[in-house]
């Protein structure tokens, strides 16, 4: 199998690109700079302006620009993908023609995708998921389960399977198996 161009990869790209919040309009002026800055035999000023234009809305901006650039040569599509990968790393690594499997032999999954997808939602989700986690432990290990201290623990926990998920609620209810007669 021969290797894609960027020029191909551009193509398979540009929908993903195009989707709504891919991109945004900083990101799209600055790598839109960088490519008339740096490169510009790639971008003239008269095209940086075109394409800079905050008349037209950021979506025909865009789609003229990778217009532009799969016309203009590999070269161009090659700077494109530099500068992308410069002002938008994250888009960057979530490209389809960056996740399509390199051999059309190959059978694994690839399971860097998944891990992304998994951290999209951040660390703060994280931090109150462990929190959620640790509370929970403590109070289940902590106290006996013949204690007076927390009387009502157990009824909140009994209740709480009918708010929770149904796998978490199995584990809630196999510790609540031995003192449920005493609801």
């Amino acid at each position: 199998m021969t290797e894609q161009t960027y020029c191909d990869r551009l193509v398979q790209d540009t929908p993903f690109l195009m989707g709504h919040g891919r991109l945004s309009e900083q990101q799209v002026d600055r790598i839109i700079l960088q490519l008339n800055r740096y490169y510009p035999q790639i971008l003239s000023n008269k095209d940086a302006e075109k394409f800079r234009n905050p008349k037209a809305s950021l979506r025909v901006r865009l789609c003229d620009l990778l217009g532009h650039l799969q016309r203009s040569g590999e070269r161009d599509c090659r700077e494109f993908y530099r500068a992308l990968y410069i002002h938008a790393q994250p888009l960057h690594s979530r490209l389809p023609s960056r996740l399509a499997p390199q051999n059309s032999d190959c059978t694994e999954l690839d399971s860097g995708t998944v891990g992304r997808e998994l951290s999209d939602r951040g660390p703060v989700a994280f931090l109150a998921c462990l929190g959620l986690a640790a509370g929970l432990a403590l109070l289940v290990y902590c106290c006996p389960p013949d204690s007076k201290v927390l009387p009502g623990a157990r009824r909140v926990l009994g209740f709480s399977p009918v708010i929770i998920d149904r796998h978490v609620s199995r584990f809630l209810l196999a510790f609540l198996t031995d003192d449920l007669g005493g609801l």
